[in-house]
């Protein structure tokens, strides 16, 4: 069963949007849809105020040479059928041809909006990360998904998840014990909403020169390739 928020941003009906943010503080003729000021180190009352944090923060540690040209964030949540479907479709072939390259480097951000098990899973990766295993985490989730809220990712499946990926099971069962890792799961889901997301997956490529495109949905792999190669031209 395909939950209804995952289908926001599906495959097949999200467009790619253009958006102008610059991280830059130069004066503009024209508001962009976002944008970027630097980190404020108070919340003012009123709309959210997109940052570099927005992006960058709260998330994964980097996949990729950090000094890639092109940054990929993607927010996701492991219970979600079209963030499976990119994973397994589109995913291998962009990692090898532009992460493995040093060309991309990426950032996974969650955005638990499908059930109670997406937070749990979440929460899992992170504790992986601790261990210096996310992205190995990331992966397995991926590859033992069998739907939405049908249990795959429960606490016992999880644990199992962790002695399969060869986490210290003391370590790992202290920090989901903990919920250590609770805040950065909730600023997470933050940063999407600022960002007006509904749906998951959603990626915002960020260019060499600090322009950011987003790319809503598990658009096919040429999309990105267009996307990427577009900005290492200029």
């Amino acid at each position: 069963m395909i939950h209804p928020l995952s289908l926001v941003i599906g495959a097949g009906i999200a467009s790619v949007v253009i958006v102008g943010v610059f991280f830059s503080f130069g004066l503009l003729n024209n508001e962009p849809e976002l944008a970027v000021k630097p980190t404020p180190t108070t919340q003012d009352v009123g709309p959210a105020k997109i940052t570099l944090a927005t992006f960058m923060e709260n998330g994964s540690p980097v996949l990729g040479d950090p000094n890639a040209p092109i940054t990929m964030v993607e927010f996701g949540d492991y219970q979600c059928y079209f963030c499976n479907q990119f994973f397994h479709t589109t995913e291998d072939e962009l990692f090898k041809n532009f992460v493995d390259t040093g060309k991309v480097k990426v950032i996974f951000k969650d955005f638990t909006i499908i059930g109670a098990d997406s937070v749990t899973a979440a929460h899992a990766a992170h504790c992986a990360d601790d261990q210096g295993l996310f992205w190995k985490y990331h992966d397995i989730l991926y590859n033992n998904w069998t739907g939405e809220n049908d249990g795959w990712a429960s606490s016992k499946n999880l644990l199992k998840f962790a002695g399969d990926v060869g986490l210290n099971i003391d370590e790992f069962s202290k920090c989901m014990v903990d919920s250590k890792h609770t805040p950065t799961i909730v600023n997470s889901n933050k940063d999407a909403k600022d960002l007006g997301l509904t749906g998951t997956p959603a990626f915002f490529v960020i260019s060499p020169d600090n322009k950011i495109t987003k790319i809503g949905g598990a658009q096919p792999y040429d999309v990105f390739e267009k996307t990427f190669n577009s900005m290492l031209e200029k």
